[in-house]
C-alpha cells in the first residue's frame, strides 16, 4: 500500500528553502556549501522531510533532477562516523551501516563521489564495490571497517557469499535506478541483498520510471512507502523542457560526416555520442580521432581501467567527445554536457530518456540529436508517440543539408574534419591508465599506435593475420614453390606430408599472401637453371632421386639459398643433374 504525497510540489516551490532549513547535520550542510550547493532541487526538497523522519520512500523524477542527494543526505545523516558521539559504543563498529545498490559501475563511481563530497567534513568511510576491479583491496577495506557501501549487485553477492560483506547491521538501504536493474536482470540479486539486511531497515527506492515488477518488489520489501513524484508545474512534458529535441533521417554512409560537422556547432561543449553496439562505438571513436577530434570510447569490451580512464579524460576536458553504448546512459553526471547525439536510434522511449538525460542537467540547457535509419522509422514512431516529441517523420537529411546547419547553428563552410587550429585538447592518451588489478576482462586502454576497433577484434591486426594464416592451412613463411620435376616423382619417393603439399597448392591457387604468390614467379626465373621444357618427362631423374632422399623442408631451404641466382653449398648438384637431363 502506498501513501501518495499530494500537492507537495506547490508547498515546496512556494518557499525558497535551503539545506540549512532542514534538520540535517551541520557538517553535511557546510560540505555541500563548500561545493557550491546550497538549495535543494524539487525531488530533494520533497524527499528530505519524509526520509529524515524514517519513512520508506519511492522517489520518482525525471533523470538529471538530483535524485542522488535526495537519498544521499538522509543516508549520511543517519550514519555515525568514527570519532563522532556514539560510535565507540556501537557493538558493530566498522560494519556497513548503509548500502546503496546501483545497476552500473559508472553510476557506482558517481554516487560514491557525491556521497564523499557531502561527507567531506566528516570521517565517513565510503567503499565502492563493483566488478572489473581486484577483490583484494575491497576485501581489505571491508576488514578494516567501512560505513557506507556503494556498488553493483554482482560483486556484492560474491563478497556476501564469501562472508566478507556483513549486511546484518545495515540501517539504510537505497536502490537507485531500480528500473534499469530490472532491465539488466538484477532484481533476484537485489532481493537476495535485501533479505540479508535487518527487517527494521530504512529503505529508499529511486527511479525515473516505475515498471510493475519494481512496484511489486517495493511492496514486498518496504513498509508503507511514501510515493513521491517530483514534477515541475511549468513542465508537463515527458522529457526535460531544457533539452532541445532534434531528429534527422540519416543515411548510414553519411552519418560520420554529418556527426563531424555537428560537432563543430557554435557553443558546443562536452558531447556524448550514443551507439547501439560496442563495435559501432569503437569505430565511430576511431573515425572521429582520425578527423582531428579529441574522442574516447566507453563500452563493455573495455577493461575497467580503460572505462574509468575515458570517463576521467571526459570529466577533465582532455577529450570533449565520448562515444558510448548504453552502459553509460546511467551514471554519467558530468557538468557542461551540451549535446547528446544518438548515432543509432534507441531501442525504446526509456532508453531515449536516459540517453538524452545526460544533458540539460541541474537546470542547464542542452541539445539532443537523433539519427534515424530508414529501417528504424517504425521504432522511432513508437518513441515519438510515447514521449510526444512531435517529430513522427524525421526529415531526410545529409551532411550538406542547409536545415541541419540552421537547426544546430553550424558555421557555413564547415567540413567533416576539425581544422588544425581548433585541435587544442590533449586527447585520451594524456589521461593516465590506472592498473586496477582487473578481473575477467582483456586489455586496458587503447594500445600505443592502435585503435578502439583493434581492441574489439582481440589483439589487433596481428591476430587477424594469424587467423587468416590458420584458415589457409599454415603460416606464411612455410609457403614454398615446388619444382616442376616434383610432380613426376613416384609415390614412394614423395615426402610423407602429402596433405601439407595439397594445402600449399591450394594456397597458391587462392593467391595467398607471403611467398606463395609473389615469390613463386621469381623462383621460376632465378631458382631453376632450365625452362620447363628441359625438365625430364619420363622416370625419375638424378634430381628426383636426390630429392627423394630428403624432406620438403630441406628442399625449401636449398631453394631459398639459390633464389638470388648464386648456388649454395650442397645445392648445385641437383641443378646440374636437371640440366644434364
Amino acid at each position: 500500500m502506498t501513501r501518495p504525497l499530494k500537492n507537495t510540489w506547490s508547498s515546496v516551490q512556494a518557499v525558497e528553502a535551503s539545506f540549512a532549513d532542514f534538520d540535517v547535520r551541520p557538517e553535511i550542510v557546510q560540505a555541500l556549501a563548500d561545493a557550491g550547493i546550497t538549495h535543494p532541487f524539487p525531488i530533494q526538497a520533497m524527499t528530505l522531510p519524509v526520509a529524515l523522519s524514517g519513512h520508506d520512500i519511492i522517489g520518482q523524477a525525471k533523470t538529471g533532477t538530483g535524485k542522488t542527494l535526495g537519498f544521499g543526505v538522509p543516508l549520511l545523516h543517519r550514519v555515525v562516523a568514527p570519532g563522532e558521539e556514539g560510535y565507540d559504543q556501537m557493538p558493530h563498529a566498522g560494519k556497513p551501516q548503509a548500502l546503496v545498490v546501483v545497476p552500473t559501475r559508472e553510476l557506482a563511481v558517481q554516487v560514491a563521489g557525491d556521497l564523499a563530497t557531502a561527507s567531506s567534513r566528516r570521517k565517513v568511510r565510503v567503499l565502492q564495490v563493483y566488478g572489473g576491479r581486484a577483490y583484494e583491496p575491497q576485501v581489505s577495506a571491508l576488514a578494516t571497517g567501512v560505513d557506507v557501501v556503494v556498488g553493483t549487485p554482482g560483486r556484492m553477492i560474491d563478497l556476501l557469499k564469501q562472508k566478507h560483506l556483513d549486511l546484518s547491521h545495515v540501517q539504510v538501504v537505497v536502490l537507485d535506478e531500480a528500473d534499469e536493474m530490472l532491465d539488466l536482470g538484477f532484481l533476484p540479486d537485489v532481493e537476495t541483498l535485501l533479505s540479508s539486511t535487518p527487517a527494521s531497515r530504512h529503505t529508499m527506492l529511486f527511479s525515473a520510471t516505475m515498471p510493475g515488477a519494481v512496484v511489486a518488489m517495493a511492496r514486498r520489501y518496504m513498509t508503507q512507502p511514501t510515493h513521491i513524484r517530483a514534477a515541475d508545474p511549468e513542465d508537463d512534458s515527458k522529457t526535460v523542457k531544457n533539452i532541445k529535441q532534434v531528429a534527422y533521417r540519416a543515411h548510414a554512409l553519411d552519418k560520420v560526416e554529418m556527426l563531424a560537422r555537428i560537432l563543430q556547432a557554435r557553443g558546443r561543449g562536452l558531447t556524448i555520442v550514443f551507439a547501439r553496439t560496442k563495435r559501432t562505438a569503437a569505430k565511430v571513436a576511431d573515425d572521429l580521432v582520425e578527423r582531428g577530434f579529441a574522442a574516447g570510447a566507453l563500452h563493455g569490451d573495455l577493461g575497467q581501467g580503460a572505462r574509468e580512464q575515458a570517463l576521467r579524460a571526459f570529466r577533465h576536458g582532455k577529450v570533449d567527445v565520448l562515444v558510448a553504448t548504453d552502459v553509460a546512459a546511467r551514471g554519467i553526471d558530468v557538468e557542461a554536457v551540451t549535446h547528446v547525439i544518438n548515432y543509432q536510434c534507441p531501442e525504446d522511449e526509456k532508453t531515449y530518456l536516459h540517453r538524452t538525460g545526460r544533458t540539460g542537467r541541474a537546470g542547464a540547457k542542452g541539445t539532443a540529436v537523433t539519427f534515424v535509419d530508414w529501417d528504424d522509422i517504425p521504432r522511432w514512431g513508437l518513441i515519438d508517440k510515447a514521449l510526444e516529441l512531435g517529430i513522427p517523420a524525421p526529415i531526410e537529411s545529409y551532411s550538406s543539408s542547409p536545415h541541419v546547419y540552421e537547426d544546430l547553428d553550424i558555421p557555413e563552410g564547415t567540413k567533416g574534419r576539425l581544422p588544425k587550429s581548433q585541435q587544442t585538447r590533449e586527447g585520451l592518451d594524456a589521461e593516465k591508465l590506472e592498473d586496477l588489478g582487473e578481473t575477467g576482462k582483456r586489455g586496458g586502454g587503447r594500445p600505443a599506435g592502435g585503435s578502439h576497433s583493434d581492441q574489439i577484434r582481440g589483439n589487433g591486426r596481428g591476430d587477424a593475420r594469424r587467423g587468416s594464416d590458420q584458415r589457409s592451412g599454415g603460416s606464411a613463411p612455410r609457403r614454398t614453390e615446388e619444382p616442376p620435376a616434383r610432380t613426376h616423382a613416384p609415390a614412394a619417393e614423395r615426402p610423407a606430408d602429402e596433405t601439407g603439399e595439397a594445402r600449399e597448392g591450394a594456397r597458391r591457387r587462392r593467391g595467398g599472401r607471403g611467398r606463395g604468390r609473389g615469390e613463386g614467379g621469381t623462383e621460376n626465373v632465378t631458382g631453376n637453371a632450365t625452362s620447363p621444357s628441359e625438365a625430364p618427362s619420363n622416370g625419375p631423374s638424378t634430381e628426383q632421386g636426390t630429392e627423394g632422399g630428403s624432406t620438403g623442408r630441406s628442399r625449401s631451404r636449398s631453394r631459398r639459398r639459390t633464389r638470388s641466382g648464386q648456388a649454395a653449398e650442397g645445392g648445385g648438384a641437383p641443378q646440374a643433374s636437371a640440366t644434364e637431363a
